[in-house]
């Protein structure tokens, strides 16, 4: 297995308080959250604990992240996953006012309307997840272990290009990771770069 070590700490300051976040790595426990899904419950992390779990980015108005969904293609993966054990979680971070951002009546629209398979939508207009997490793009993918610790995270596949026709012959390196993780096998690619629309982030106190 591949490792990358990311030797630094994520400062976000909020209502003039510094928040610290580890910054996340394969091989280490995932960042703690809580979050509110668009059923107005909180989520937890810890909620999963002895399941398997996937984190996906997203804004549905980005080119890249219609590729995948427009094409089917990530509700296939979606589909695929949660039938073999896992628990998919979808988190929007993008803010008020800013591309992607949407109510939970409009999230769970589009859930509806396009077939999504996802357990659960987080709303994360905060960004205080995403920071967490160091999410920088949609789609971004992670996915954690039972005990919590993340085994993969990065992008969807080896083809950072907003057009559907890439998907042929991609490299999914999100299947590739849960496929060596249910072998009990190493994880041949366990980091690589996200690519596709920056998170739209919320400004607080000059962090962007």
């Amino acid at each position: 297995m591949r490792f990358l070590t990311l030797a630094f700490l994520i400062f976000v300051t909020l209502s003039g308080v510094s928040v610290a976040f580890a910054a996340p790595e394969v091989g280490a426990k995932a960042p703690e959250f809580i979050g509110v899904d668009t059923n107005g419950e909180q989520v937890r992390l810890a909620d999963f604990a002895g399941k398997p779990l996937i984190l996906e980015w997203t804004n549905h108005q980005c080119p890249y992240v219609r590729k995948h969904y427009e094409s089917g293609n990530m509700q296939r993966i979606q589909r695929h996953l949660t039938e073999e054990g896992a628990v998919w979680i979808s988190v929007i971070s993008s803010a008020p006012g800013k591309q992607g951002f949407v109510t939970a009546k409009e999230a769970d629209f589009l859930t509806a309307s396009r077939g999504v398979y996802a357990d659960r939508v987080i709303l994360d207009s905060s960004g205080i997840i995403g920071r967490a997490y160091g999410a920088k793009t949609t789609p971004q993918m992670f996915l954690i272990d039972e005990e919590s610790v993340i085994r993969y995270m990065g992008a969807i596949d080896d083809q950072p290009s907003s057009r559907r026709a890439t998907l042929d012959g991609a490299r999914n390196y999100l299947l590739e990771a849960w496929s060596a993780f249910k072998a009990g096998e190493s994880i041949e690619v366990a980091v690589t770069k996200p690519y596709g629309c920056t998170v739209k982030y919320s400004s607080i106190d000059g962090y962007k």
